[in-house]
């Protein structure tokens, strides 16, 4: 499979996934507002979200993906898939009794994560309950995160894409069916989350079944921890903890700050990441995903300048989607985030506190998701130590900056500090790239960079326009009833992506050709 057909599939699958968060984020906004029930559960929330990040879909993916990819090329397939059950068996069995000992210490967890919530009666003792519902998720989505990791080694990478949509249509569900019984409305969703996890393992065990992969369970966990290869692995997990993970461990910086800003900080803060996490999780995440086992295997193979091109591709498409992406959620965070959320609990005050910080963070979004195309460059090698030296900086630069416009700024203050790190990320993974003479950014990307760059500009310009003319039409538009406002909406996402695709096609950095030839090809597969 291509490169850009890799991105394309998984992307693909992660726009659905998306969508459909929308769609729960939408029921938790009307249903829960933004308020002391909405604060607790989304640190509940983020919880698990954090570790899994960290341990399964950051540091282990991030070290498993190429040593499996690599033994599938050099060696029977039987052994390769018996090196992963071995490496799950210690996986889960560590995180099972991480999960326990956390369960314990839960009162004390949230106080770290969230400090605010201590002068705030009854906010902390709700949030650890919630918490406590949700952290058994972490279990599950680890060893939904190793299940993908080895579709994704095959070569299948739809599956794991459309996994997320489990947890997202039982969140939903459980606004309507749970949460009328549990002790809040928020302790309902929080048994929906981690009932979601155990679902969408069955789901993809039915995928890997289908593969003629069945992993076993190994319990000899003493002799296990002897095996030279999952003593590689691990060691390479270890730094792949802070290297994979900058991202989460920023917002976790950001979810303790901003629980000092005050109430409905958080859920700002939240519903603002969501917004962004779209096309972070579309572009970003499918690049990251696509790129590590076909670096893995041409570098694997000794084809270096293979290895290179593939590269210039990941950085090419990132640009060429994250972009104009940018601009677009810019420009349209307002009529975004009226649509999508205001409703119910969720009023105008809440709109406009979020749309201020969805600009704060979309303005580093291209560089956070150029950080994820370069990053596999360091894991095919078996290189996670180099990422933990860079994300120390970024922890840093974001900690301080954080702090330094918390007070003048609030919670917009925060997200403009996680886009500051992660200009700063950009630039070390593209020096650190160059100095080790791995891959560098070429003369020909940077002209691509600039082109891509003006003709988001110019759909930018397009879109304000077509605002002022529908407000001088209708006075404030986003007044008007629900069906007008979403099919005026949609006239404009038609616009902006008309518009962008027809000045990169100018500009000569948009390949229509590329892209119809791939789906050609797909339509005469399944003819």
């Amino acid at each position: 499979m291509s490169l850009f057909k890799s991105i394309a599939t998984f992307g693909g699958f992660t726009l659905v996934s998306r969508i459909t968060g929308f769609f729960r984020d939408m029921a938790l906004a009307n249903y829960l507002g933004a308020g002391l029930i909405s604060d607790a559960f989304f640190v509940a929330f983020k919880l698990p979200n954090l570790f899994r990040s960290l341990f399964a879909e950051g540091a282990f993916t991030s070290a498993f993906v190429p040593m499996l990819s690599q033994k599938l090329v050099g060696e029977n397939r039987e052994d390769a898939l018996f090196f992963a059950s071995r490496a799950i068996s210690i996986l889960a069995f560590f995180l099972g009794i991480f999960v326990l000992i956390m369960e314990l210490l839960m009162p004390w967890v949230i106080e770290l994560l969230a400090p605010g919530f201590v002068d705030d009666h009854g906010k902390i003792e709700l949030a650890t309950s919630l918490s406590r519902i949700t952290f058994p998720f972490l279990l599950f989505i680890s060893v939904v995160s190793f299940q993908s990791g080895i579709l994704n080694s095959l070569g299948k990478f739809a599956a794991p894409a459309a996994a997320p949509v489990i947890l997202n249509l039982m969140m939903i569900i459980s606004v309507f069916v749970f949460a009328p019984f549990g002790e809040t409305p928020a302790h309902g969703i929080a048994f929906g989350v981690s009932f979601a996890g155990f679902m969408e393992i069955i789901w993809l065990t039915y995928f890997l079944h289908r593969e003629n992969v069945y992993i076993r369970p190994q319990y000899n966990i003493l002799e296990l921890l002897k095996d030279n290869e999952l003593r590689t692995l691990f060691k390479r997990i270890a730094p792949g903890v802070l290297g994979a993970g900058v991202y989460q461990i920023n917002m976790v910086v950001d979810t303790i700050l901003v629980s000092l800003v005050g109430t409905g900080a958080i859920s700002w803060l939240y519903y603002a990441n969501r917004l962004q996490q779209l096309p972070l999780g579309v572009v970003g995440a499918a690049i990251s995903v696509a790129v590590l086992p076909i670096l893995s295997r041409h570098l694997k193979s000794g084809d270096k300048e293979q290895a290179r091109l593939v590269q210039d591709k990941a950085v090419e498409y990132g640009t060429l989607l994250s972009i104009p992406a940018a601009v677009a959620l810019i420009i349209l965070a307002v009529p975004i985030i009226n649509i999508l959320f205001q409703h119910g609990k969720f009023g105008a005050l809440e709109t406009q506190m979020t749309a201020q910080a969805v600009i704060a963070y979309t303005l580093g979004l291209p560089f956070y998701v150029l950080v994820k195309a370069m990053t596999p460059n360091f894991f095919a090698r078996g290189d996670t130590k180099t990422p933990v030296k860079y994300s120390i900086v970024v922890l840093l630069t974001n900690l301080c900056f954080s702090v330094i416009l918390m007070k003048p700024f609030g919670h917009v203050g925060i997200a403009s500090a996680t886009t500051i790190a992660a200009v700063v990320s950009f630039c070390q993974y593209c020096r650190g790239l160059r100095k080790r003479r791995f891959w560098k950014y070429s003369k020909e990307l940077r002209r691509k960079t600039f082109k891509i760059f003006l003709c988001s500009l110019l759909m930018g310009g397009m879109l304000e326009g077509a605002m002022l003319l529908l407000d001088r039409q209708f006075g404030n538009w986003l007044h008007l009833g629900i069906m007008p406002k979403l099919g005026l909406f949609g006239l404009l996402c038609i616009l902006g992506v008309a518009t962008f695709a027809i000045t990169a096609k100018i500009f000569g950095v948009l390949d229509i050709a590329e892209i119809l030839n791939m789906f050609c090809k797909r339509k005469k597969k399944h003819a």
